[in-house]
């Protein structure tokens, strides 16, 4: 199982029709899992980017 590193949480707000009706919406992250140093990892895509290019 890999070890989630990142501490992001999903955003929420609100749905909105033409209407003005609102419903509750979340925006997950993009958690992706990598292997770094042999160790799997649950990071964002952003995060990710910046790690593997400061190994690089």
């Amino acid at each position: 199982m890999a070890t989630k590193i990142t501490t992001k949480k999903p955003l929420t707000g609100n749905r909105r029709s033409h209407a003005l009706n609102a419903t509750k919406h979340k925006q997950k992250p993009n958690l992706q899992t990598y292997t770094i140093n042999g160790e799997k990892v649950k990071l964002t895509a952003r995060e990710a980017r910046t790690i593997l290019k400061e190994t690089a």
